[in-house]
């Protein structure tokens, strides 16, 4: 039987009574990426089960603020959806390194930005049901232009601005889509009305 990745469980009081007892798992495949994983369960009420799902190592997203009123953004293009879409910027965690830190680098290496202060919003799952990836999310200000994009090789970004405004706007009329950059929105909109007071700190 394969080595357990799945994150480690959380107590929820509140949901025993619902909890899966994994039996044995094998894995489907091993990309350079995602690992694909089919494990063997006892659902809760006693059935055996199959659940099959992506291992992935973990994200961050960036809400990044040029300006009080003026948010980064990035357009790429989406292989799986067969498209461009509009985010903020994002990347994996590699092996070992703190979210903190894979944000710093995402922003630098995908927009040449430095922020010198950041706020850390929280967690964000984006698909719970078959893949075990988690989304760090944070915002980042005061930032600084040092640097060109030091994308990876075949990683085509383009860059641009939104107001605040705006972008509520994209959303509501469904030329945003992306889900992780949906949910920082809810964070933004709570920043602007006064109702979220991030803790902002210097790395």
């Amino acid at each position: 039987m394969i080595q357990d990745l799945r994150p480690k469980q959380l107590l929820d009081e509140n949901a025993t009574h619902l909890e899966e007892k994994r039996l044995t798992g094998e894995s489907l495949h091993e990309g350079s990426f995602l690992k694909i994983h089919s494990d063997k369960v006892i659902t809760s009420d006693g059935c055996k089960s199959v659940r099959e799902y992506a291992v992935h190592p973990g994200a961050v997203a960036i809400l990044p603020f040029i300006n009080e009123n003026t948010l980064l953004f990035e357009r790429q293009w989406r292989y799986p959806i067969n498209r461009s879409f509009l985010e903020f910027p994002a990347g994996k965690i590699d092996y070992g390194e703190v979210p903190i830190a894979a944000a710093k680098r995402e922003l630098l290496e995908e927009t040449g930005y430095k922020a010198d202060e950041w706020a850390f919003l929280g967690e964000f799952h984006p698909v719970t049901s078959y893949s075990t990836e988690v989304i760090f999310l944070y915002m980042a200000r005061s930032m600084t232009k040092i640097n060109l994009q030091k994308t990876d090789d075949g990683e085509c970004i383009d860059l641009l601005t939104l107001s605040c405004d705006k972008f509520f706007n994209f959303i509501e009329n469904n030329k945003i889509t992306d889900a992780k950059t949906i949910s920082m929105g809810f964070w933004l909109l709570r920043y602007i009305n006064g109702k979220f007071f991030p803790t902002w700190r210097r790395y």
